[in-house]
């Protein structure tokens, strides 16, 4: 990481050193609910993989491996499923000389086996990696999460012993498990302030797209929500917070990142089911709505051969054309940012870092925009934190997710810290930054329960 301006060395100098602060501070944890969960956890985990273990495929998997067979193993889950068994689902399925058995390809396969197969394996990584990653970590009902400013490539931030950064939010089920867990001090609230749209905002200040600097100066618009609506071919009273959260994660930003149509594709059919997505109001299931719209399968989405007209690969190809004509200003930037890069072997960030070495085509349209907009978070997480310090106040900073400042704030100094928390976010930062072209915003969200159970707040 090389800055090349003195205000860039002395964000991440800071920033290192108020996330130190923040690492001490600590989130507390309803140690009574974590260990009732692991327990509920340990025995579900049991209970399903009894039950794998009275299938008729594990029988033919025993059969195979004797006393090898493992059901951990996905090299032996591989050879059964596509070998013994002769699996094809749609797409492809070899990595190497063995079939693939991520999430996304086994998803495809229609068969009782594999569903409880990934309820297992999804269980088993909460339990492993989240549940037990807590409780290790405890410290006198505290974990103090590490964040690091040096190992990302994009030039965000990081976090381990547990990655804080990394914990389900919108799984429905471990999702509310997990952040039912942090609870706040007492006299305090767990309070989330968070960037809306931000690096929608900093790629308006590489592009100067007229397309998105309209969408970001209308308040009444939403980008995320219209794209929802094409996509999924919906009325806007339709769209429901999970169905915008699709549109941005799984289309809009992949496709400004250097994604297509044949991988958002895949995404957006298979969060279908994955995230049980529902009309809003209506609450009709959204592969029945699609069925109903002519809709009845995905496409073989393939970079070697044209989508097929009535499945939703095509759909979405439709879609990413008219997409790219809209945000023309957009697509130019991108075409030049990648020439550009190809003859310098590097590019200039607008908060004053040099970035050189071998990036991919994605990482060199996505490191610009996701690293800026997280040093704009990082320079106001360091001026509300010394706010905090030097007035003495009992509301600690506790946390940080890339584009949110996750805070411990005592029932008395509420209005004030999110008074300030605003001031600094969305107009000291402006003066600071003056290529900021665009106004910015931010969301709060409180509870004096939970992290899952936080609300809406004024501010």
């Amino acid at each position: 990481m090389r800055p090349t301006q003195l205000s860039a060395y002395r964000l991440f100098h800071d920033g290192i050193i108020e996330l130190a602060q923040v690492e001490a501070n600590g989130i507390r944890v309803d140690t009574d609910r974590l260990e009732d969960t692991i327990s509920k956890a340990e025995r579900n985990i049991s209970r399903i993989e009894k039950h794998l273990k009275s299938s008729d495929v594990w029988s033919v998997w025993t059969e195979r491996y004797g006393s090898r067979a493992n059901l951990d193993s996905s090299a032996q889950l591989a050879d059964i499923l596509y070998k013994v068994l002769e699996y094809h689902p749609s797409g492809s399925t070899r990595l190497g000389n063995r079939g693939k058995t991520d999430a996304g390809t086994l998803a495809k396969i229609d068969d009782p086996f594999v569903r409880d197969y990934l309820a297992y394996k999804k269980l088993a990584k909460f339990y492993g990696t989240y549940l037990k990653g807590i409780k290790r970590e405890l410290c006198c009902d505290y974990i103090h999460p590490v964040f690091n400013l040096h190992f990302v490539k994009t030039y965000r931030s990081s976090s381990d012993n547990p990655n804080f950064q990394n914990f389900p939010v919108r799984d429905p089920v471990y999702g509310k498990l997990i952040r039912k867990l942090f609870i706040p001090r007492d006299g305090h609230q767990l309070v989330e302030i968070d960037y809306s749209s931000i690096e929608v905002r900093i790629a308006a200040c590489y592009t100067h797209d007229e397309r998105l600097i309209r969408y970001i100066n209308d308040p009444t618009s939403d980008m995320h929500r219209d794209m929802a609506m094409k996509l999924y071919m919906l009325d806007a009273e339709e769209v429901s917070k999970t169905i915008r959260y699709c549109a941005k994660n799984m289309y809009v930003f992949p496709e400004f990142y250097g994604s297509t149509y044949v991988r958002c594709s895949q995404n957006l059919w298979t969060a279908i089911d994955d995230l049980n997505l529902e009309m809003k109001e209506s609450g009709i299931k959204l592969r029945k709505h699609l069925r109903e719209k002519g809709i009845h399968k995905l496409g073989k989405c393939s970079f070697k051969e044209p989508p097929r007209r009535g499945t939703f690969e095509y759909h979405v190809q439709k879609v990413e054309t008219a997409f790219w004509k809209d945000f023309s200003g957009y697509g130019s930037w991108k075409d030049q940012w990648e020439k550009d890069y190809k003859r310098d072997g590097g590019f200039d960030l607008l908060t004053g870092f040099r970035v050189d070495g071998v990036y991919t085509r994605n990482q060199i349209l996505n490191t610009p925009i996701q690293g800026v907009a997280f040093h704009i978070l990082l320079w106001s997480l360091i001026r509300l934190n010394r706010w905090l310090r030097a007035n003495n106040m009992k509301t600690k900073i506790v946390g940080q997710i890339h584009d949110s400042i996750l805070a411990d704030v005592h029932e008395d100094e509420h209005d004030a810290y999110l008074r300030m928390a605003k001031r600094i976010m969305t107009e000291e930062s402006r003066k600071f930054y003056p290529w900021i072209v665009v106004p910015l915003e931010v969301e709060a969200e409180g509870s004096g329960i939970s992290w899952h159970d936080k609300q809406v707040i004024s501010i």
